[in-house]
């Protein structure tokens, strides 16, 4: 165990209201892509004509649903993932009282998967899906077990995924959950995030406490004004901290 990670353990050791604000980079270890590496979906050579961040916008969502969602099968959603050592981390530092709320980026459910009751989903998850004529919730499976444009068995109106995608607002009441326990936190960890993706990376704005702390394989802006950064696998990273 390094000094960094020694440091980590003695920071959570030592708080009693941690936040974990996480992105895409929480869920690499479990075989989901993240958006912006070299390897992400952003670079990836798709053979379309148009971009990933157009394919998954709101105005390609209703002039192309077809299309929508058979990149959003191939590309966003991924049933088989199972949490890695972060996402088990956080839930058993979450039972033992320390971690308060999970602030997350991603859609892919994992923290629940692993555990975690209180979980601030800003983009919103694939796990839940709505009719937008008449309400009516549907699971994953409506999605993944049709195929074209789901529809509602109810009233046939056109079935979304409940995700943010580009060009629509975040929830209020998520982002006034997030606000609020991020607000009150002593420690906040920031965990695989670039910290680039706006409203959600000014969130981290709204922490007054005592120690942030940045895991991420790549430099953010916020690292001059962290008290600890970590350039290391998360999930390698939490493992070390619980000894699993």
């Amino acid at each position: 165990m390094n000094e960094d990670i020694k440091r980590l353990k003695e920071i959570i050791d030592g708080s009693s209201n941690i936040v974990f604000f996480g992105g895409a980079g929480v869920s690499t270890e479990s075989g989901i892509p993240d958006f912006r590496s070299a390897d992400g979906l952003y670079n990836q050579d798709l053979g379309r004509t148009v971009s990933p961040e157009e394919m998954i916008s709101h105005t390609f969502y209703v002039n192309h649903p077809d299309q929508f969602f058979e990149f959003y099968r191939d590309k966003l959603i991924y049933e088989d993932a199972e949490p890695n050592a972060c996402h088990k981390a956080l839930a058993e530092l979450e039972a033992e009282g320390k971690v308060k709320a999970i602030v997350t980026q991603n859609i892919d459910g994992l923290h629940q998967k692993a555990g975690s009751k209180v979980v601030w989903e800003l983009h919103g998850s694939t796990l839940r899906n709505y009719c937008e004529k008449c309400g009516a919730f549907y699971d994953l499976s409506k999605v993944t077990g049709t195929k074209g444009v789901p529809v509602c068995d109810k009233c046939g109106g056109r079935v979304k995924p409940d995700v943010v995608l580009y060009e629509e607002g975040l929830d209020s009441d998520v982002i006034d959950g997030a606000v609020k326990a991020i607000s009150e936190a002593d420690t906040l960890i920031v965990g695989g995030t670039t910290l680039i993706v706006y409203p959600a990376a000014g969130l981290i704005h709204y922490f007054h406490g005592k120690n942030l702390v940045l895991i991420n394989m790549s430099a953010t802006s916020a690292d001059n004004s962290a008290d600890l950064v970590i350039r290391e696998p998360i999930g390698e990273v939490f493992a070390q901290v619980m000894g699993y």
